[in-house]
């Protein structure tokens, strides 16, 4: 198999689920993917996972980690903290009808929520023992992770964004950023869309190497049409990916960027700027 080499060039954490993201120079690799990422999901009465597809506001919602808690900003509201060491009672979430189990943050954050969405919800946070798996026949692995979709991490390169944008351009549409897609990792040093055909990606750390798996193409809904910026939905993005990113390998959706799972590497520190060897074959 051949190699390609790269760096990473950002990463992104979303420590609430369908919220803004937070860039961050490094993150600890955990069994899940990135250190707090999805580690918080907002949930309706019936304890549904709400995302931007459904609630584009949630995109406004703010986050920075800090040492002891997390810090939510959102249009007219006042700040919520949340602790990163307290949790209430044991609660049942669900993540596309798969039952999670979490805990609940307390009135205050599901009376913040409430009254930003303008419905019944909740803030939860993932029950680090509940042993929640990627689908097998795509991870070939017992892959961990928390409320993410599907899979631990996503990954994009600056190359597939680029040429995104050039086709927006050339149809008369506002370039956009990596927000839109929402990764983890963005690679740079590759060619568009190579991470298609990666099967293994190694990252060195000073702690030791980091081997991550790319599974499966993401297929995309409307959430990378949502504003980051501003919560408004449009169209241009699916309707632009739609003309060239039709994906065999799932059934012809439209996809960009490559989930993956954590083969090695658990408590290694990933930052930007570490280099890394993509090895062909997927």
């Amino acid at each position: 198999m051949s190699e390609l080499n790269c760096t990473v060039h950002a990463l992104y954490v979303h420590p609430v689920k369908s919220c803004a993201a937070l860039a961050v120079r490094q993150s600890l690799l955990i069994e899940t993917g990135l250190e707090f990422d999805r580690a918080w999901a907002v949930v309706d009465a019936h304890g549904d996972c709400l995302s931007q597809r459904e609630c584009p506001r949630l995109a406004l919602v703010e986050t920075t980690l800090r040492l002891n808690d997390l810090r939510l900003r959102a249009p007219g509201m006042l700040p919520l903290h949340v602790s990163l060491d307290h949790v209430e009672a044991p609660q049942r979430a669900q993540v596309f009808d798969e039952p999670v189990k979490a805990f609940d943050m307390g009135a205050l954050a599901a009376q913040w929520f409430s009254d930003y969405l303008g419905q019944t919800a909740r803030l939860l946070r993932f029950d680090p023992e509940h042993q929640r798996l990627s689908e097998r026949r795509w991870s070939g692995i017992d892959a961990a992770l928390a409320f993410a979709d599907g899979f631990a991490l996503l990954v994009t390169s600056t190359a597939s964004l680029d040429e995104l944008n050039r086709r927006l351009l050339q149809a008369g549409h506002a370039p956009v950023d990596m927000r839109r897609f929402r990764p983890n990792i963005v690679l740079d040093g590759i060619d568009a869309h190579d991470e298609d055909h990666v099967r293994d990606l190694h990252i060195d750390t000073p702690q030791g190497p980091v081997q991550l798996r790319l599974v499966k193409p993401c297929e995309r809904c409307s959430i990378p049409d949502v504003d980051p910026a501003t919560g408004a939905q449009g169209s241009a993005i699916a309707e632009t990916l739609a003309r060239y990113r039709s994906d065999p390998r799932v059934d012809g959706a439209v996809s960009f960027g490559m989930n993956a799972v954590v083969v090695s590497g658990v408590e290694h520190m990933l930052a930007v700027g570490q280099s890394g060897r993509a090895t062909l074959g997927f």
